[in-house]
């Protein structure tokens, strides 16, 4: 599909890769790694022909159609989600004009017999079955379909784009490029704003993708879940190995050991050699025996084991001042954007020293509530902000807010004060911002390292809690991890907005689930919140059975006739059997579910999976039946 050869690309007289080469096949499902400015995004442009190499070829099969998720979506302003979505079809729309112009001229001329009136008929002929060839009666209906697939309700069709978060515009996005039918998926930080089920949907739609896909994601969970091919970019050269992401580090790991034995080994036999030169040197007889030796020494090939990029920046928190007992309290707080009520009657208390996760789908308010707390928002309610709270605030689009015509020393400067200004340098360092990098201007930074900048810049300001929306966009995973590691450290309070299930792992300990304008409090990390919420309807059933139980009790006590008492007694039995075959039931299927949430593919390929699974779904069905059946004889009875 695509053959690339030779590729190299400079910047500021420094090659970004030199001479790469390799090719992407039909049903290759790639991860691109490699830390932050390493060239992933690059490299995605000169696939997508948006950018053109110093030096190399990429040669693509005829009419190969390639379609290009970029990081940054900038949509025109004032267009609906349909009318955006139908770009996905701009042929299609051509077709559309050019019919809508012919049935026109038709509608105005009379000169039915003459040869331009016969052409019109002629072009409308052609334009209407080039028009149904490229399903243009059914691409509306498709559009539909695809949407409402993504997550999009009926009434969303004609709201403004800009109307949407960054998420539900990426969903558009994604859905153009599906619908467009393209044989090679570019998609730069897909996950990007993503809520956890939008991931798990794009996961899914990825794996039965038939084209070849690209990505380059931070997110390791997401990458073992999609690929099956890494190509790593380190150092300006490149690593490609048939293997998910995690596999992949296991064997990069199995061939630099292997590198390093074989190496030793080689020195070794030098070594012997050497001396064997030096011994025959010594002797008339034998210099034809050490000339012969040097020879075969100039020969050989020595083995260079594959260098690692070992740089990691290196962040710490500190705290500026210990607030008091309470951070934030909020009572009956509701915000509203027109008609969209995005939060209603919220009531949230934040204790010095809790690590708070926000999590729900993108437009459920996380964000909005975040804004509230840092001042950036107005509210209805109460919001009572605590004694000695410094709040340090990291937003979703923080990198937006650097100036791009500034450099990345002139940011820093301008933002500190008489105090810090002198560590400007060494804070710098710290990220990954040393020597003549920090004369770069901010324009010319990746999306990770523009994160980066903005994470430094913030260290400026005094804080003792940390509001961080979405921090880890862009950043490549070991940056990712020393960030975790950092917040783990923190001796601060966190309130912490991400759909990142990995870095989530064990860095919050409490949950609040954003759902239709209300939160949910979860006493537990990501992962406690992800089991009770698989075992959430079961716990509404619960409630109905409790009611249900609490009824025939009274019932039993009021009711004197034998007959009825023997009947209801026999009821209640079979419905206790059915109940605890339900709770059983019900059990089963939360476990399974969290399984297939955890590894999907390992879960799937048990032998008989799916068979077994949608047969507990069905027996539940059946059960669930049955104790509607038999609580209703119970409450005619009662």
């Amino acid at each position: 599909m695509l053959n690339i050869h030779n590729l190299s690309v400079a910047f500021g007289g420094e090659f970004l890769f030199e001479e790469i080469a390799f090719r992407l096949n039909g049903g290759d499902k790639v991860g691109l790694i490699g830390k932050n400015g390493a060239g992933k995004s690059t490299l995605l442009k000169l696939l997508s022909k948006e950018m053109n190499p110093d030096s190399g070829t990429i040669a693509t099969e005829k009419d190969l159609k390639i379609g290009f998720l970029k990081q940054d979506i900038d949509f025109e302003q004032g267009r609906t989600v349909l009318e955006e979505s139908y770009l996905a079809f701009s042929e299609i729309k051509a077709l559309e004009n050019k019919l809508e112009e012919i049935n026109l001229a038709l509608a105005e001329r009379t000169d039915y017999e003459s040869e331009g009136y016969h052409q019109l008929m002629v072009d409308l002929n052609e334009v209407t079955h080039r028009y149904e060839i490229l399903g243009g009666y059914n691409y509306q209906g498709e559009t539909e379909k695809v949407l409402m697939g993504l997550g999009f309700k009926r009434e969303d069709f004609n709201k403004v784009t800009d109307t949407f978060s960054g998420g539900w515009r990426m969903r558009i996005e994604l859905a153009k490029l599906l619908l467009q039918n393209n044989d090679v998926l570019l998609l730069d930080e897909p996950t990007n704003h993503l809520d956890i089920e939008s991931i798990i949907w794009l996961e899914q739609f990825l794996k039965n993708y038939t084209g070849a896909v690209v990505i380059v994601s931070h997110d390791k969970m997401f990458l073992d879940n999609v690929t099956n091919r890494t190509i790593e970019i380190s150092l300006g050269r490149i690593y490609d190995y048939s293997k998910p992401y995690s596999k992949y580090l296991e064997l990069r790991g199995e061939i630099r050991e292997q590198q390093r034995n074989a190496q030793k080994n080689q020195e070794k036999q030098i070594q012997q050699t050497e001396k064997l030169i030096e011994k025959f040197r010594a002797k008339a007889t034998k210099a034809s025996m050490a000339q012969s030796l040097i020879k075969k020494l100039d020969k050989i090939e020595r083995i260079e084991i594959d260098e690692e990029d070992h740089s990691v920046m290196k962040v710490r928190f500190p705290i500026s001042v210990n607030p008091g007992k309470v951070v934030a309290e909020l009572e009956n707080l509701s915000k509203s954007f027109g008609d969209n009520h995005v939060l209603k009657n919220v009531n949230l208390l934040v204790e010095r020293g809790s690590k708070t996760a926000f999590v729900g789908q993108n437009g459920q308010g996380k964000t909005t509530l975040a804004k509230i707390i840092v001042g950036e928002l107005d509210y209805v309610g109460k919001l009572k902000i605590g004694h000695n709270v410094q709040i340090g605030y990291f937003a979703q689009n923080q990198a937006e807010y650097l100036d791009g015509n500034k450099t990345i020393l002139d940011t820093m400067i301008d933002a500190a004060n008489e105090s810090n200004r002198s560590k400007v340098r060494d804070i710098l360092g710290s990220f990954l911002f040393q020597g003549d990098e920090v004369e770069k201007y901010v324009k010319v930074l990746s999306g990770g390292e523009r994160n980066r900048l903005a994470m430094a810049k913030m260290l400026l300001q005094p804080f003792n809690v940390l509001v961080m929306d979405e921090p880890t966009n862009h950043l490549d995973i070991k940056s990712k991890n020393v960030l975790k590691q950092a917040l783990q450290n923190f001796e601060g309070t966190l309130i912490l907005v991400s759909h990142d299930r990995d870095f989530l792992q064990g860095l919050t300990n409490r949950v609040y689930e954003f759902k239709d304008g209300s939160i949910k409090e979860y006493l537990g990390d990501i992962d406690f919140y992800l089991e009770q919420r698989n075992a959430e309807d079961f716990r509404k059933i619960e409630k109905r059975d409790e009611a249900s139980l609490s009824k025939q009790e009274n019932s039993d006590k009021s009711n004197s006739d034998y007959a009825t008492q023997k009947k209801l007694k026999s009821l209640k039995n079979k419905l206790g059997n059915v109940e605890k075959k339900i709770t059983e039931l019900e059990q089963e299927i939360a476990e399974i579910d969290h399984k297939l949430l955890m590894d999907y593919d390992k879960t799937i390929a048990e032998s008989g999976f799916f068979d077994a699974y949608h047969g507990k779904k069905r027996t539940l069905e059946t059960l669930m039946e049955d104790w509607e059946k038999l609580s209703g004889e119970m409450e005619q009875l009662s």
